[in-house]
């Protein structure tokens, strides 16, 4: 399949890198400096902290033309508009792969309601300078698998697309809902550590900790999907704040500690995404 990949950051990179070596004709966009890294070293990948650095080389463009039989979309949701705008001359179908709580008919409004696919990585890693460090493949993350929010013979195509990759894919009929579902989860946290100054320091913060999960009756869905996201809204503070405290004491909260002005506009948006919803 004749692919095309907007951008290239992490999930780009990896995307681009996982699908071309499954044998698919990628082409991946890139701007500034990480465009003329790519065309000069390719792309570059090492698993966690490994020192072992894998080379794979795709076509880079800065700008996209032509027809292909799949768009993904890896961009931070304030880069979308713009997504959208280049997209209008570019024909095939596009996969959202985005962090999103904006719900369906923005993207329709902008490229074609027939052309849009709702979706969520499964993936994820950090830029260490140009080289992308990506989780390594475990038990646990080979049972994720990709939700989708499309079903008939294009979920087919797509799920056969990603299925040389290891990357496993199901069908999810309310991806809308699941995707403002994983916002409402993801902003209140992401900000309640960025307020205190680090996970550990949000973990040692009893007020703050509450005010976090007070927020997260405020902005989830009144019928969230997953719907066991629904304890968010009826479980009792004191055990909440509990399990919080506890997940911010551990390791799997480690990605939270990454504080840039990207990721707090990204937040930020989001939250303005989720109010708008409401």
């Amino acid at each position: 399949m004749k692919i095309l990949i907007y951008a290239a950051g992490v999930l780009g990179s990896i995307y681009a890198a996982r699908l071309h070596e499954a044998g698919h004709d990628v082409t991946l966009v890139a701007r500034g400096a990480r465009l003329a890294h790519l065309q000069q070293h390719g792309i570059q990948l090492a698993p966690g902290t490994s020192s072992e650095v894998t080379t794979v080389r795709v076509p880079v463009v800065e700008t996209a033309t032509g027809a292909y039989d799949l768009i993904l979309v890896l961009v931070r949701a304030r880069q979308v508009a713009g997504v959208l705008d280049a997209l209008e001359s570019v024909e095939g179908d596009v996969l959202f792969l985005v962090n999103w709580a904006g719900g369906f008919a923005p993207l329709a409004e902008g490229i074609g309601a027939a052309r849009v696919v709702l979706g969520a990585p499964t993936t994820g890693g950090v830029m260490d300078g140009q080289i992308v460090r990506y989780r390594a493949a475990s038990p646990l993350s080979r049972l994720i698998t990709m939700a989708i929010g499309e079903s008939g013979p294009r979920y087919e195509s797509i799920r056969e697309l990603f299925a040389p990759t290891g990357i496993r894919t199901r069908v999810q009929p309310n991806m809308e809902t699941w995707l403002a579902t994983h916002a409402a989860f993801q902003v209140p946290l992401s900000l309640a550590v960025t307020k205190a100054g680090g996970t550990k320091a949000l973990a040692a913060d009893r007020e703050g900790i509450r005010a976090m999960v007070r927020e997260y009756r405020t902005v989830l869905p009144a019928k969230p999907v997953p719907s066991a996201f629904g304890l968010l809204r009826i479980a009792p503070e004191w055990l909440l704040m509990a399990l919080f405290r506890r997940m911010l004491l551990s390791s799997v909260s480690d990605p939270l500690n990454t504080d840039t002005p990207a990721v707090s506009g990204e937040m930020q948006l989001t939250l303005q995404q989720l109010a708008a919803a409401r």
